[in-house]
């Protein structure tokens, strides 16, 4: 599995206090997802030694669908998914996760592992009374119920997972990345250093996502080749390679996808949090590889799904993804491609991803 980078530059400056003060909050840490009588509840739950705020909707007796979201995402991420699959009959759980918005943020590096990761989630099926449940996770939501699957596959009903394929590494992944990029810039090794990635992306967070939440949107990376050469890892940020984003609201194969409101959520929640956590989860890689080894794919007898946007970059990095879980996952029931959408799938698409998530769940009744 080859590793790229695949984020052209081009300046951008938007206003933090801009951004923040547009229009009011479509939500807080203190309101459910949802709208009407398809809004959920908001807890904060205390499980596995930290206090997670969770959204939830649904009838607790049915099936319960933990939504477990990426980098850098909140519950928020889920907020199309929530009111209908507590429509179709599930329980839905869908936490901000150790390190973001307003759940703990706890300060050792180490506290971000894999073990720790999945321990807040089966944790939170001992909250609900639950032994199992179907988790759903995208991007680093998708490493993590891929592993939680590894870990303890008894409490894992069903996978889908989101933009990120299977992978078993074949030695410590940052150490792989070297040997592949050297010296040149690639952002899991630029995230490996405590300090940087913090101060670049805290220093104006409405800014940093209204970059990063386009760049990797379907509109930005269509037609996006692999660059000849990437610039030097020395001097070059997270930032520096992503294009200048267009006004809000931002556009995908449904309509409108990303409002002023919506940014603003996500600046709010990641003011509060800073940086540290959510890229502390980037810095546990080496030692989630050492901690799964040995735990192979014959674990995951679980039926498991995948769902990606056609323009995902993750397919651009990892183009046999696909073709590696059909060979080595054991119930692999196939794939769903959003035609249109990019990395923010079930936010670009959300009519489109739910009728994929929702006709596999249906499925396994």
């Amino acid at each position: 599995m080859r590793f790229r980078a695949s984020l052209t530059s081009a300046p951008h400056s938007l206003g933090k206090t801009a951004a923040m003060t547009e229009q009011p909050s479509a939500v807080s840490a203190t309101v459910a997802i949802g709208a009407g009588a398809g809004a959920g509840a908001v807890a904060t739950v205390a499980v596995n030694g930290v206090q997670l705020q969770v959204h939830s909707a649904g009838d607790p007796e049915n099936p319960t669908v933990v939504l477990c979201h990426g980098f850098p995402e909140l519950a928020y991420s889920w907020r199309h998914q929530l009111p209908a699959l507590a429509a179709a009959g599930y329980h839905v759980v869908a936490p901000d996760q150790r390190g973001y918005g307003h759940s703990s943020a706890p300060t050792d590096v180490a506290a971000y592992g894999v073990q720790h990761l999945t321990g807040d989630l089966f944790a939170l099926l001992d909250h609900y009374g639950k032994d199992d449940a179907i988790f759903v996770g995208h991007d680093w939501g998708a490493l993590l119920v891929w592993e939680a699957a590894r870990l303890q596959p008894q409490r894992v009903r069903a996978v889908v997972a989101v933009s990120v394929p299977y992978v078993e590494w074949p030695g410590p992944p940052t150490q792989l990345m070297r040997m592949v990029y050297g010296d040149r810039f690639f952002y899991i090794l630029y995230f490996q250093q405590v300090g940087p990635a913090e101060a670049e992306l805290g220093a104006d967070p409405a800014h940093s996502l209204a970059k990063f939440l386009y760049s990797a949107s379907g509109i930005a990376s269509a037609g996006r080749q692999m660059p000849a050469l990437l610039p030097p890892m020395e001097g070059t940020g997270f930032l520096t390679m992503m294009p200048e984003p267009p006004p809000l609201p931002y556009t995908g194969p449904e309509g409108p996808w990303l409002t002023a409101a919506d940014l603003q959520v996500y600046a709010a929640e990641f003011t509060h949090s800073g940086f540290f956590g959510p890229v502390s989860w980037y810095r546990n890689l080496d030692a989630n590889a050492a901690l799964v080894t040995g735990l192979g794919a014959d674990r995951l007898a679980m039926p498991s799904w995948f769902i990606t946007g056609e323009h995902d970059l993750v397919r651009l990095m990892d183009p046999h993804g696909v073709q590696r879980m059909q060979q080595q996952l054991p119930d692999f029931r196939g794939h769903t491609v959003v035609p249109g959408a990019g990395h923010w799938v079930q936010q670009e698409a959300p009519q489109a991803f739910n009728a994929a998530l929702r006709g596999y769940l249906d499925s396994l009744r």
